[in-house]
């Protein structure tokens, strides 16, 4: 019928709005789906219980995640770096801890691209389940935290769980993964910051020195080797080596 009209009359075909294309599933579709599943696939939930639902979520997840991801390492490196530079306050918490977490978007970036494409999708989909979703994106960030965990931590930590021979790294469980992974990043990130440290270090030994045979033992030298660790920083451009060195840290 449709098509008989717009024959007929080829003007009507101009009036006839565009069916628009259904849309991909995305993320909202899954919480949608998963606040669904909780209230048993009869009715949704409540404004009220899914508010509560979200922020007992927000609660925990971010301190899970925050520890799976790059996060800990670009902070303590940027903190270093603060300190190294011998300033208290510049830049302020607020601006680190931004920096972190955006730094942190773009290296997580191809996890969580993998995350959306095997597990979110298909779950708003219908095509899989929630336990499936939850094996699928732990199998993506399990992958991103084995390569940067080094072997020792977690013989380690296996060995202090009294956990058996680990037939291959892919069958390391979370429970043991976790706390070698974040050891590894503590690790790292203190390596990275001595080394951010020792030109620094040379320019207050350099100032000392200058300032103790001239005599004046009442300065600071502080005082004086601030201004030549800003210019070094400066005409290095300490802040677009640093940024790239990490991001660089987590290439493999």
């Amino acid at each position: 019928m449709m098509t008989a009209l717009l024959v007929a009359f080829p003007a009507f075909a101009q009036t006839v709005p565009p069916v628009p294309a259904p849309a991909a599933p995305g993320v909202g579709d899954a919480v949608d789906r998963a606040l669904g599943q909780l209230g048993g696939g009869q009715a949704p939930l409540s404004l009220s219980l899914q508010v509560l639902i979200i922020m007992g979520l927000l609660t925990v997840l971010p301190g899970i995640l925050l520890m799976m991801t790059s996060f800990t390492r670009i902070v303590i490196v940027l903190a270093i770096l603060r300190q190294a530079l011998g300033l208290q306050n510049s830049p302020p918490n607020q601006v680190i801890i931004g920096l972190s977490l955006f730094l942190s978007f773009f290296v997580m970036a191809p996890v969580v691209s993998q995350v959306n494409e095997n597990g979110l999708k298909p779950y708003a989909a219908g095509q899989i389940n929630a336990t499936q979703l939850i094996e699928r994106g732990g199998d993506s960030f399990h992958a991103f935290m084995l390569k940067q965990t080094r072997v020792k931590d977690v013989t380690m930590f296996a060995g202090i769980a009294k956990v058996g021979p680990i037939a291959s790294p892919k069958d390391t469980p979370f429970s043991i993964l976790l706390p070698a992974f974040v050891t590894s990043e503590l690790k790292t990130a203190f390596q990275i910051g001595f080394l951010i440290f020792l030109p620094f270090i040379v320019i207050d030994l350099v100032v000392a020195t200058v300032l103790m045979s001239l005599g004046m033992m009442m300065l600071s030298p502080q005082i004086i080797s601030l201004p030549f660790k800003l210019l070094l920083f400066v005409l290095v451009d300490g802040w677009a080596l640093t940024m790239g060195s990490l991001a660089n840290s987590f290439v493999s």
